[in-house]
């Protein structure tokens, strides 16, 4: 009993790190599901969208005082518009009204 006892405590010690990994490595992959990077043509850099950047893309609509436009849909030149815009409204500038 003590052998199957002692086998059974190294299989659980082995496989155990092996599912932490696993879990990582699907965690990772969803995010990257979530984030996905967009070239900007007229500064030449590639710009991660996500969450925080979807936030900022709804205060450039609000600020323009314009209806608001899914970026899926948007334009070239909508999209082009944006990321001028960005450049010019750091996060520090965006969300010094919030902590």
């Amino acid at each position: 009993m003590s052998k199957f006892t002692a086998a059974l405590f190294l299989t659980a010690g082995l496989t155990l790190p092996l599912a932490a990994v696993a879990q990582d490595r699907d965690d990772r992959h969803e995010q990257r599901e979530r984030e996905q990077r967009y070239y900007d043509q007229h500064r030449k850099d590639y710009h991660v969208w996500n969450e925080h950047e979807s936030r900022a893309y709804r205060r450039y609509w609000e600020m323009e005082r314009r209806p608001y436009v899914d970026w899926q849909r948007a334009q070239a030149e909508q999209r082009a518009a944006y990321w001028r815009w960005r450049h010019n409204h750091p996060d520090s500038m965006l969300w010094q009204d919030r902590h």
